[in-house]
């Protein structure tokens, strides 16, 4: 493999770890972000092509995000980015003066495989607007992301299923070592925007392993961990994060990719990680599912048509405050607007679940609040599941 390039010097350390759980991994810190400091462990709402599915940027604001996601192939296609810097970079362009954070292109390797194709020079994809040929390298992704201007930019990774095996899955970990070398030369901003390595290896521990010895060497501000949250059994995933918290650097974000189920969410801080994004809080809206915390309400259901409570009494949200169930389920039959007031509640929940487990860290009690959120949401522990209980044990939190 190539020898490690510097990604070149930064103003200071990316995160200020302020407490530790004496148990457990987790960790309760702030990013160091140009737009302003950001709690963590925090949860990024995924704002794809400049706007998360159903809420507006103002809203998810008000709703204390600090930092969302954009996504630079479908950023880069359409509108496309001398577009998008024209209009202020994508903090302008999208109206947010927060923190941004632009993945890099390679998760579509997976989510539009049959448009793509994989060699070293990058990914060829056929765009799915016009149906001409896009080639996505390193050096392009830098490119697209240095336009966008976000605060955080990914590196290119060559990404495989997290049910893949076999000689694939190597061929992509070695790959995406080259090609994080590439991205470092190929970014223009190191001053302003934190470059992150993308740790691949599949569900094999020495491949990952091996993965996370090459990407350790590079001095990048963060360190993300891929390849997983994609249909692999629980008991492959917990073991995969824990191995990339125990071998990655204490004093740098581990941001773990992909994730946004509460269970998993908070089994992961307890792992050690620091950030997260998912779709699925405002995926599962548009399914007219309501996240609460003891699993979620599909307002759908005709038990709902006459239950005048809000979704959840103990949240503070917009939706909570002023809609019942019975008034949602009668909208969502027809009415897109009920969408959207599930959406701004589950981005909510989301926001407050990891606000809730920073306090906890901080205040030295976080073991308990575990217990206390698996109590809530599945009740005795015979029904917690199995991989849950052993994810946590192997980091000193037992239900007993």
């Amino acid at each position: 493999m190539a020898a490690p390039r510097a990604a070149g010097p930064a103003p200071g350390p990316l995160l200020r770890v302020m407490a530790e759980c004496e148990q457990s991994r987790a960790r309760a810190g702030e990013l160091r972000l140009p737009h302003g400091p950001v709690p963590c462990p925090v949860f990024m709402p995924v704002a794809t092509r400049g706007t998360a599915k159903g809420i507006t940027a103002a809203q998810l604001a008000a709703l204390g995000c600090r930092i969302c996601l954009g996504n630079t192939y479908h950023l880069g296609t359409r509108p496309g980015p001398e577009l998008v810097q024209r209009g202020g970079g994508l903090h302008g362009f999208m109206d947010w003066p927060h923190n941004l954070l632009t993945d890099s292109g390679g998760f579509q390797m997976v989510s539009l495989a049959a448009l793509a194709a994989v060699t070293e020079a990058g990914v060829r994809f056929r765009s799915p607007y016009d149906a001409r040929e896009i080639l996505l390298s390193p050096e392009r992704s830098m490119q697209i992301q240095n336009a966008l201007g976000a605060d955080i930019v990914m590196q290119l990774d060559d990404v495989v299923s997290s049910t893949t095996g076999g000689p694939r899955v190597e061929e992509a970990m070695h790959r995406s070592v080259r090609w994080l070398d590439r991205c470092i030369a190929a970014h223009a901003r190191p001053h302003h925007q934190h470059l992150f390595a993308i740790i691949q290896g599949g569900l094999d521990p020495a491949l990952r392993t091996r993965c996370l010895q090459e990407m350790t060497l590079r001095d990048v501000p963060g360190f993300a961990i891929g390849g997983l949250s994609g249909g692999e059994d629980k008991h492959h995933f917990w073991r995969m994060v824990k191995l990339s918290t125990d071998l990655l650097p204490r004093d740098k974000p581990r941001y773990l990719m992909g994730v946004g189920y509460a269970t998993d969410l908070v089994v992961c801080v307890a792992l050690g990680c620091d950030m997260f994004d998912c779709v699925f809080p405002t995926r599962t809206a548009r399914f007219g599912s309501a996240l609460v915390p003891w699993g979620s309400l599909q307002l759908k259901h005709r038990r709902f048509a006459r239950d005048f409570r809000p979704i959840d009494a103990a949240c503070g949200c917009p939706t909570c405050r002023r809609h019942s169930r019975a008034y949602l389920h009668a909208l969502l039959r027809s009415e897109p607007a009920a969408l959207h007031h599930l959406t701004v509640h589950n981005v909510a929940y989301q926001l407050n679940l990891m606000s809730s487990i920073r306090e906890s860290i901080l205040a030295r009690r976080f073991p308990d609040f575990v217990r206390g959120f698996l109590s809530t949401m599945y009740g005795p522990r015979e029904r917690v599941p199995p991989w849950v209980l052993e994810a946590l044990g192997a980091v000193g939190i037992t239900l007993d």
